[in-house]
């Protein structure tokens, strides 16, 4: 364990910025001591011999005139004592970090214009400076900067030229740690066939990518700044495909596949739901035989639909539980907020917290779960100021699940989509937000409100997927048989009131939101229905499961 002694010297009584700076180091494993306020160079002297300290760590925020007869002192006293094996740390403002950089002491100079992450990053020994000290593989980026979480963003504007001059800007401004490329819906569905594209839609929805050459324009855009990283959707058609061009031309930092989705339960793709779930699996397979990591975006979709809070929470699960059957070792698992967008933050933290539950059961040596978390798009008003306000307000609930990545959603998102300067301003609201995290909050999560929730959230969850291993006592796996799953949807088992009408699904259940949660609600009786009856009704009308008898 190494040691750091911290002061600030001359007549400078300012130590916030140095106590913030210890308290980081303590939890990064260091042993610090601050040893005073305004201390003369003879008494730091004194107290390292005394203390045989690893780091010194020094602060000055005053006039910095008066700092270079200091640190003058200070060199000659280091040199005159035989002082060495040190490591001299520098903390100030820019006009006293230059003072303190023409000394030549001082092997980290803090300007007081860095954000925790670029601290906790030099804590645990990754200096970003050098183009090559910059993590450049997902995992090493949140290791790099846990508990601070790393940053996300999506990006696409309607042309590739537009879309390579914001990256550039954002990679620049060193706010972001992952750039989401956003391609149009033409490139999703149809980049391998071109000739089935309708033009007039180009740039409907993102960025128009016709080719590889296009997305190695787009990754070199990001080689400078803080170099962030590259994702981007995996399409909704050639799924395999798509991946081997992403893999080869940005560097995928992890795939985002459903289960279910991109199928005719949402028509965005042409397959049939078995279809969807079959090639779904194979996808998440792909990236889990090449250790990529896998993010199964399904929960949310469910949700988005008005599907009951119980829904999101096993979905959630079905989704972990089948990239990790699927070999995935690294599993980046979403947890969008705000949906649906009047949710009440206790009911929503709780059903977070029954996901994370739920969900991490799952881990193991081979199976390591990473939360990100997000706000729901349709919470964000399209006035500007307000919108911003929720950005923080959702960034602010987020943190008590301390995510290893968040998603940035634009505030403008609602107005229009995000440029470069919105992408920089969105990305600095959140870093506020979290500096203010880092200086100690209240723990949502223990709320006994939120605690009860959760626990209702976690047995309804396991009433639903016992229902859907009750569908085929012959399957082995039916939790990950394809057919089984279809078949939930199928019944009704899961299911949601925006797929009334559609022929893939059932499209019966009716919701309600109580009480700031969402709840199965029977519409005839007027009355909110428990999720064991809501279950018992589906069995029994598809003659699975008679409750008299409990055989058919």
């Amino acid at each position: 364990m190494k040691k750091i002694i911290a002061a600030t010297i001359g007549n400078c009584v300012h130590v916030a910025g140095t106590m913030n700076f210890l308290n980081l180091a303590e939890k990064e494993g260091y042993e610090t001591d601050f040893i005073g306020i305004a201390l003369p160079i003879d008494a730091i002297i004194e107290k390292i011999k005394e203390l045989n300290p690893d780091i010194v760590a020094l602060s000055y925020r005053l006039t910095p005139e008066p700092l270079e007869k200091i640190l003058d002192e200070l060199k000659e006293k280091i040199a005159d004592e035989n002082i060495s094996n040190i490591t001299w740390i520098f903390g100030g403002t820019e006009p006293t970090a230059k003072v303190a950089e023409k000394t030549g002491i001082f092997t980290k100079i803090f300007y007081g214009t860095e954000d925790i992450d670029e601290v906790i990053g030099y804590l645990k020994g990754k200096d970003y400076i050098e183009e090559e000290n910059y993590p450049r593989d997902l995992i090493s980026r949140i290791e790099s900067k846990y508990p601070y979480p790393i940053l996300r963003h999506h990006l696409g504007l309607p042309t590739i030229e537009d879309t390579v001059k914001a990256i550039e800007k954002v990679a620049e401004a060193k706010v972001l740690d992952v750039i989401s490329i956003a391609p149009d819906q033409n490139a999703q569905e149809h980049f391998f066939e071109p000739e089935k594209m309708d033009h007039r839609l180009d740039g409907a929805g993102g960025v128009p990518i016709r080719s590889e050459e296009d997305f190695r324009k787009l990754y070199d855009a990001a080689q400078r700044g803080n170099y962030p990283l590259l994702r981007c959707y995996s399409g909704t058609k050639n799924l395999i495909p798509f991946a081997k061009v992403l893999r080869e031309t940005i560097h995928n930092a992890w795939c985002a596949v459903p289960l279910y989705w991109y199928s005719d339960l949402d028509k965005r793709g042409p397959r049939q739901v078995l279809d969807a779930i079959i090639e779904n699996q194979q996808v998440m397979k792909w990236h889990g035989d090449r250790n990529i990591p896998v993010e199964v975006n399904e929960s949310h979709h469910w949700s988005l639909r008005d599907a009951h809070d119980a829904i999101g929470v096993a979905t959630a699960f079905l989704a972990a539980y089948n990239a990790k059957k699927m070999g995935v070792k690294n599993y980046i698992a979403q947890f969008m907020f705000n949906v649906p967008a009047f949710m009440a933050p206790q009911m929503d933290l709780a059903k977070m917290l029954a996901k994370i539950e739920l969900i991490e059961s799952l881990e193991d040596e081979d199976f390591k779960v990473y939360r990100q978390a997000r706000a729901g798009l349709a919470s964000f008003p399209a006035d500007l100021n307000q919108a911003k306000g929720q950005l923080a307000s959702s960034a602010y609930l987020s943190m008590a699940i301390k995510p290893h990545i968040y998603h940035v959603v634009g505030f403008c998102e609602a107005h229009h989509a995000a440029n470069a300067e919105d992408i920089i301003e969105s990305c600095k609201i959140v870093r506020g937000v979290v500096r203010n995290e880092f200086l100690g909050t209240v723990d949502m999560t223990k709320d006994l409100v939120v605690q009860k929730r959760k626990k209702e959230l976690i047995e309804d969850a396991y009433i639903i997927l016992d229902a859907i291993k009750s569908l085929d006592n012959n399957s082995r796996d039916p939790l990950s048989d394809p057919k089984v799953l279809a078949k939930a949807v199928e019944v009704g088992i899961l299911d949601a009131p925006h797929l009334k009408g559609n022929p893939a699904a059932k499209g019966e259940l009716s919701t309600r939101l109580v009480n700031g949660a969402l709840y199965p609600y029977d519409n005839t009786e007027g009355r909110v229905l428990s999720e064991e009856e809501r279950i018992e009704r589906i069995l029994y009308k598809n003659r699975i499961y008679d409750k008299k008898t409990a055989v058919v």
